[in-house]
């Protein structure tokens, strides 16, 4: 079975790292200055930049794909347990905010049931401009948010027997069409 999987970029969590190392280097400092006596500010900066740190590198060295595509469906590991069948997906729209983009998936009416959480949270969801699916583009590294979105309105609309084709073709486009 063909997947297109897509992974976290790399440059966010080097880019998270040396955000967040100088200001506990200047924390350090600043406690080695003051003879390591107690400053507040200093152990705040410490203490809330140094959890940057681990979570850099986790994402560094993380290898597993982030959001999986196949013929079942889209799976996206950071929000879901198990893949959302394309059967359940009656169209998708993608929506930005902050300049972080989303893939928002419209789930078909007789499948709604199915949805688990809290309730107050999908209509908060509902009324700011997304849905009760949602698909976060922002740790992936250079997606086309547009051309994914057609992809999967493509897969959510196609036949059974179609999507492997449909993936296929996407994976071996010509070097010169911009992949997803």
């Amino acid at each position: 079975m063909n997947e297109i999987k897509l992974y976290k970029s790399p440059w966010k969590a080097i880019r998270l790292l040396l955000l967040c190392l100088p200001f506990v280097v200047l924390g350090v400092l600043d406690l080695s200055y003051h003879n390591f006596e107690s400053d507040w500010v200093s152990w705040c900066c410490i203490c809330f930049f140094g959890l940057g740190i681990p979570f850099g590198i986790f994402n560094l060295f993380d290898k597993r794909p982030q959001i999986i595509i196949n013929e079942t469906g889209i799976f996206d590991r950071s929000a879901y347990k198990d893949f959302i069948n394309w059967d359940i997906i009656d169209h998708a729209y993608w929506n930005t905010s902050y300049k972080q983009a989303f893939v928002c998936l419209i789930i078909k009416d007789e499948f709604k049931h199915l949805i688990e959480g809290n309730e107050k949270l999908r209509k908060l969801s509902k009324a700011m401009g997304y849905e009760e699916i949602n698909i976060d583009l922002g740790p992936v590294s250079n997606i086309d948010h547009e051309k994914l979105t057609g992809l999967i309105v493509n897969l959510a609309s196609a036949k059974p027997s179609d999507r492997g084709l449909l993936i296929n073709k996407t994976l071996h486009r010509s070097p010169d069409q911009k992949q997803i």
